[in-house]
Parts: C-alpha cells; structure tokens; sequence
C-alpha cells in the first residue's frame, strides 16, 4: 500500500514484465500508476494523484473525498438474518455490531501483513 494526500493505493509486481503496477483504492474513478522500482512507483502515484486534482480544478469538480464512512451492504436474507441474530445476542445494533466485527477483521489483517513481511 502508499498513501499520499489521503488517498491509498494497492500494488502489485508483474514479474514477467519486471513492473510494479498500483491504483488508488479511494475514488470510483480510476487512477493507475506503475513503475520499474519503488521510487518511481511513488513518484508516479504521485503524479497520478496530482493530477487528477488538477483536472478536478479546471473542470471546477469536487475531488471524491477517500470514503464517507457509509457503507451499502448486500448480505442476502440469510446472513443478514444471522447478523442481526448476532448482534441482538451481544446487545447491539447491527450497525455497531458490524463496525466491531469489521475493525476486528482488519486488525487481524493487518498484523497478519505485517508478519509476513
């Protein structure tokens, strides 16, 4: 992952074509960058974010701010019946529920990420 100006990016390595490629995670538009190290995958991520700030300026558009906080969830009846049943039995709403289960998840990621490396 990098970061610049509150936009993340996920990487990955072509190790036929010896590139390092990234998109921002962030937006609903499309931002890709790529690089042969990993200074100049920075560099190009941080071109690609300049840039479309700039556009965002000339077009007179508010850039898509990284993530509102909401999230539009499509679980099917039978999980989400099992979620709502899950977080009733710990006393709380399904959305305080989901949130602890979320944030858990991720801790868990990311010290499983960071172990491995």
């Amino acid at each position: 992952m990098i970061e610049y100006k509150g936009y993340t990016a996920v990487v990955d390595f072509d190790s036929d074509l010896k590139l390092f490629t990234g998109h921002v995670v962030d937006l609903k538009d499309e931002i890709y960058f790529e690089g042969t190290s990993v200074e100049e995958l920075e560099s190009s991520m941080h071109r690609a974010v300049d840039h479309y700030l700039s556009v965002c300026g000339k077009r007179d558009e508010e850039p898509e701010k990284p993530f509102s906080g909401k999230l539009n969830l499509r679980l099917g009846t039978q999980l989400h019946r099992a979620a709502a049943i899950a977080a009733a039995t710990h006393g709380e709403s399904l959305n305080s529920w989901l949130v602890h289960v979320i944030r858990h998840a991720t801790k868990r990621h990311t010290k499983s990420r960071k172990e491995s490396a």
